[in-house]
């Protein structure tokens, strides 16, 4: 009779029939016919799903031991004692091991177990990753059965890993205060602050930007959410730029306007087509968050050179981006990635690329750096404001040689099945001559005089980009001999009309671009001569050809193919920096000089799926359109900005003794409220002497607040006018059901205004201590 099975034993031998196991596995890995995977290969026993469970099972061991016949249990007896045997082996003695230091022999015995072990742990992370692989081949299908493939897929996992960020380089202020010092930066950000935005707190918290006291307090989301792309998206994403698959690990999201939020940039789109510009500011003050007219502001203030101004603008725009950011977005992993082709994420781009250009201005380039990384990483594969052509030069500058080398060789891993219509970076020519450079100065750190490596990718760079040469020589005061500047391949051209297509007209447009940016670089000693040696070296090489001129390599011809999304991304890189680069637009095709150009939305991509038209902006909601709201939301929604009723009532007063003054806020005195509420002291002040000087009060008020209360004191009675509250009409009585409904979307965005501000304001106008008591006024 068979001895009969604890419970852990039947539950193994249930776990294996339903899996069909066979018994009659060999130690090679074969079952009949068929062969076993490499991960079930194996000698281990297959340990239960339950083991997980722990204690409980151990218990119900020992529980199910004492039922076992004596033969089971001489059985186990003996494996214990065997167990025991080894470890006293192992360990050269029987007394415990903090007693003695075990002899050498047990040592070298106890060294080759544990490297034993280590094999097999380094055996057992392989099988690891093979599963691992084996469950990226079901989600993207013939791409792990290649070896050359899982050598992409690493590669493409390493690159996600290069472009993450790390948020401590992302302050600008902190890198101004290692050159700097602390003190000087304090002095110079409290000289430039008014008095009033001193006093205010600042609450909001943001990794991009730093808030500031003097702008306009935070509201939940603006009006833009977040959402990731459907499977269908994808899916058409992958036809419009024929990728045979997306990079694995990567995510893929997309920005949404509210009707509300569509409906300002449509005002705002009317505002840019008949050029008012002060038309920005009255739409800034209505809704002080919205991206395309702070980014337009931003540009006017570049223009004029007041360049403070200008970033404080930017860095509203990428706070307003950052705060619809939430949930499993993190731009800070490399991984997240904007569909450039949606118009709604297009303005976070053209923020953080201005961002980049002004920190190089302002010589915070390590900050620089991390924000091109940013920019990088939400379209790897199109780059679409042209990021690799600050990363060439930054990464240089900041000494992120090793960051440089280890990005050229991951897109070199990665294959030309997935770099295919994809950005490549081993085709563009400041790339090339960066990883020199690179190069270069490790060897140089390594105290490596050789330069052998260096020079061998300064020579390639040379062979296949001869066109950087007479640039580089040139702008680095460089000196090459004159057979040499003589050649064709070394010719120097300005605009395309010399030009035969538009391939060689934007590989000298980049060669340009790299020289104008990264010449610095090369004007030390040691780096010319190495270059001025490197290049006599190249061309008394028989490969190479003098009497060519330059031409495109077949990879770069390949990727740079007209038309080509690649393409415009040169061109929108050189756009958007147009006030430092406007020399370059020689290089530029009559059709892209032509197209409609607009400042929000430079060059718009060929695959573009949704664009500023009327299509986009049907079913927008009118965002001045006030008088939706009922009578009785606008009083709620007033008595939670300003508490004090007196108070209240007194810039009622103000309001309507201003009928000229009030037609500027169709909103009515909410909104006028509202907006004063955003603005310190000081420009309230203006605000009111403008106004006074453009509409004297009515007749017989004098220099008295009109309509209502003199006094402006903490003390005044709140009796002599009646409230909003008491003037409500039977129709919003009606419709409080539907007022209540609403009463929880209000408190969202309504913040109690700086009343003490008002009252000094209006203290310097009307007065406040010398009026009669409220209730001697006529009502």
């Amino acid at each position: 009779m068979p001895p009969r099975l604890n419970k852990r034993q039947i539950r193994e031998q249930q776990e294996l029939e339903a899996l069909a196991v066979p018994k009659n596995v060999e130690e090679n890995g074969e079952i009949g016919d068929e062969q076993v995977p490499s991960w079930s290969r194996s000698t281990k026993p297959i340990a239960s799903a339950f083991a997980a469970l722990g204690p409980d099972d151990h218990g119900e061991e020992e529980e199910s031991d004492a039922s076992e016949p004596s033969q089971a249990r001489e059985s186990s007896k003996k494996k214990k004692k065997k167990k025991k045997k080894t470890v006293v082996s192992a360990e050269g003695s029987n007394t415990p091991q903090t007693a003695t230091p075990p002899p050498k022999q047990a040592s070298s015995k106890s060294q080759k177990q544990k490297k034993v072990a280590k094999q097999k742990a380094q055996e057992d992370e392989g099988d690891d990753i093979d599963r691992a692989l084996a469950e990226l081949s079901l989600k993207y299908p013939g791409t792990s059965a290649d070896p050359a493939a899982r050598v992409s897929t690493r590669a493409t996992n390493v690159l996600s890993t290069l472009l993450s960020v790390n948020p401590a380089n992302l302050d600008s202020e902190a890198e101004m205060r290692k050159f700097f010092g602390a003190k000087v930066v304090s002095a110079s950000k409290a000289a430039s602050s008014t008095p009033s935005s001193r006093r205010r707190p600042v609450t909001s918290r943001s990794t991009l930007t730093n808030p500031q006291p003097t702008w306009w307090p935070a509201t939940l989301r603006q009006g833009l959410s977040l959402r990731s792309l459907a499977d269908h998206e994808l899916l058409e994403r992958r036809s419009r730029h024929a990728f045979q698959s997306d990079l694995p690990g990567e995510k893929h999201w997309t920005v949404e306007y509210s009707k509300k939020y569509k409906g300002v940039t449509k005002s705002f789109i009317q505002m840019v087509m008949s050029g008012d510009p002060e038309g920005f500011s009255h739409l800034l003050r209505a809704f002080p968050y919205h991206a395309d007219t702070l980014l337009q502001l931003s540009e006017v203030y570049s223009h004029r050179e007041e360049h403070s101004s200008a970033a404080d603008f930017i860095d509203r725009a990428l706070f307003t981006y950052e705060r619809a950011f939430v949930g499993a977005f993190n731009f800070t992993m490399g991984i997240n990635r904007l569909d450039f082709d949606h118009v709604e994420n297009r303005p976070f781009f053209l923020g953080l690329h201005r961002q980049v250009a002004d920190l190089q201005r302002r010589g915070c380039v390590r900050t620089a750096f991390e924000y091109a990384k940013l920019l990088l990483s939400l379209d790897p594969s199109s780059d679409p404001h042209g990021s690799l052509f600050h990363l060439d030069f930054l990464a240089i500058k900041t000494n992120q040689f090793q960051w440089l080398l280890d990005v050229w060789n991951s897109y070199g891993e990665m294959g030309r099945t997935v770099t295919l219509n994809r950005i490549n970076v081993q085709v563009l020519p400041g790339w090339a001559f960066a990883r020199a450079l690179a190069l270069y100065n490790v060897e140089s750190n390594k105290h490596d005089i050789e330069h052998e490596q260096s020079t061998a990718a300064l020579s390639e760079a040379i062979h296949n980009f001869p066109s950087v040469v007479p640039l580089l020589a040139e702008k680095a005061d460089i000196s090459l001999p004159n057979d040499i500047r003589t050649c064709a391949a070394f010719k120097i051209h300005t605009s395309a009309t010399t030009l035969s297509s538009e391939v060689d007209t934007v590989l000298h447009l980049l060669s340009h671009l790299y020289v104008h940016r990264s010449h610095p670089l090369w004007k030390a000693k040691n780096a010319a001569k190495w270059f001025a040696d490197t290049v006599s070296q190249v061309v008394s090489s028989p490969k190479f050809k003098r009497n060519s001129a330059a031409s495109p390599t077949p990879e770069f011809r390949a990727s740079f193919s007209s038309p080509s999304r690649l393409t415009y991304s040169v061109y929108r890189h050189v756009l958007v920096l147009e006030s430092n680069h406007r020399s370059l637009f020689a290089f530029f095709p009559s059709s892209v000089m032509s197209a409609r150009q607009l400042a929000c939305d430079p060059l718009p991509p060929l695959t573009r799926v949704t664009e500023y038209n009327s299509e986009f902006f049907a079913g927008a909601e009118d965002p001045f359109a006030h008088t939706s709201r009922s009578r009785k939301q606008n009083e709620r929604l007033l008595e939670r900005m300003i508490p004090d009723p007196a108070f209240r009532r007194q810039l009622q007063g103000f309001f309507e003794a201003h009928p000229n003054f009030a037609q500027r806020f169709p909103g009515g005195i909410v909104q006028f409220a509202q907006i004063a509420g955003q603005l310190g002291e000081d420009a309230l002040e203006d605000l009111f002497a403008a106004e006074l000087a453009a509409e004297p009060p009515l007749q017989g008020q004098g220099a008295q607040m009109p309509g209502a209360l003199f006094g402006l004191g903490d003390d005044v009675d709140d009796g002599g006018v009646p409230d909003l509250a008491e003037n409500v009409d039977e129709e919003d009585e009606e419709d409080g059901e539907d007022d209540d409904d609403d009463e929880e979307e209000i408190d969202e965005g309504v913040a109690p205004l700086p009343v003490r501000i008002w009252r000094n304001v209006l203290g310097r106008f009307w007065g406040g201590g010398d009026a009669p008591p409220a209730e001697d006024q006529p009502h």
